[in-house]
């Protein structure tokens, strides 16, 4: 995956307590910057998340989390997240998410985000909407 390969890009600065006893990033905070991308990128396409668990009973579960090391990324660099819908199933979602450095086509990481969506009563599966399903297609038709 190239930087060009994505419209939406979040921004972090890595912090002290982000980084581990060899001074690079620790394995588990690319997982946390993958989440904060996604949930910003759902704000960016205006999504009320919050409103629409509470309006369908529904949420997304992560069934799988995909992580490729690449280079380490160290204290204080500035980066940016960027994040795109691989892929809508009947009842998941596939993000594809990469790290490069801030303004630059170096890439840090690759990775795959799958969320499933559940009915939170009953917690089986539920059919993605097409409300979600064209939100993220017109967000790919007007490039972002």
């Amino acid at each position: 995956m190239a930087r060009q390969d994505f419209r939406f890009f979040h921004p972090f600065r890595v912090r002290y307590s982000e980084i581990d006893g060899q001074g690079v990033v620790f394995n588990a905070h690319y997982l946390t910057y993958f989440d904060t991308t996604i949930t910003e990128f759902f704000r960016h396409l205006g999504f009320d998340y919050q409103g629409y668990v509470r309006e369908t009973g529904e949420d997304f579960h992560l069934v799988k989390s995909l992580v490729l090391y690449e280079k380490p990324i160290l204290f204080d660099a500035e980066i940016e997240v960027g994040c795109r819908v691989a892929k809508i199933g009947r009842t998941s979602i596939t993000f594809e998410l990469a790290i490069f450095a801030k303004g630059e086509d170096t890439r840090y990481c690759t990775g795959e985000i799958v969320w499933v969506n559940t009915h939170q009563i009953t917690h089986k599966t539920a059919p993605v909407s097409d409300d979600i399903r064209n939100m993220f297609t017109a967000f790919d038709k007007v490039g972002g």
